[in-house]
């Protein structure tokens, strides 16, 4: 499996890059304390943070939205994931732990602040291309509704899109009985390539120290 950024998405962001991890024999269970730990105690720190700061005052956060205009996408209607979290921190609405993978992709997208996915690789048919949504794309998001994808960065395989910077869909969700995964860092295009891989591989690392198995990666 490959994965390609498509040329209706460099068309409009010609800077536009991602981390790709393909991990495999991952096993996901319940998160250890220290990882719970530290995702509450950080939600705590960025809460404290935005009584007096803007979530503009983010680069990261402030950078997705500028992504999302030229992608044709209102970031007032739509939001980037990472900056929905903190929109749900500013209100109190702390994440609650789910699994060790989403957790830990929770967690790091709270810290690099930047969409992050995670993908069950054996849900996923052929390569993986990112591109702008065309009319009619559309799936079942982990939100519980229907998500039209025109217009928006999508992650796609043959059989259609199934992952987004703004959410992503119930079909390549990555459970306890996933042991083989795809993860897309949506990086800020305003970042080097080899800050991208720094950061793409600091993120493999802990994800395999806490669910075993292995894993390579690159930056597109």
């Amino acid at each position: 499996m490959e994965t390609y950024i498509d040329h209706t998405l460099t068309g409009k962001i010609p800077d536009f890059k991602a981390g790709i991890i393909t991990y495999r024999g991952l096993k996901v269970g319940d998160s250890p304390q220290m990882v719970k730990g530290r995702l509450q105690l950080f939600q705590e720190s960025i809460f404290f943070d935005l009584q007096e700061k803007d979530l503009t005052d983010f680069k990261g956060i402030k950078e997705w939205r500028q992504i999302f205009k030229l992608a044709g996408t209102d970031p007032s209607r739509y939001r980037p994931s990472a900056e929905a979290l903190y929109r749900r921190i500013k209100k109190q609405n702390y994440l609650t732990p789910v699994n060790s993978a989403i957790d830990l992709n929770n967690f790091f997208s709270l810290q690099y602040e930047v969409p992050i996915g995670i993908y069950n690789s054996d849900q996923i048919s052929g390569d993986v291309t990112i591109k702008i949504g065309e009319a009619g794309e559309e799936y079942t998001g982990i939100n519980g509704r229907i998500n039209s994808m025109q217009n928006m960065i999508v992650s796609a395989d043959d059989l259609g899109p199934f992952g987004s910077p703004f959410v992503d869909s119930n079909r390549t969700m990555v459970t306890e009985q996933t042991h083989n995964a795809l993860q897309i860092i949506y990086l800020r295009p305003s970042m080097s390539k080899e800050e991208g891989y720094k950061l793409t591989k600091s993120l493999m690392d802990m994800f395999l120290q806490i669910h075993g198995g292995e894993a390579s990666c690159r930056v597109i």
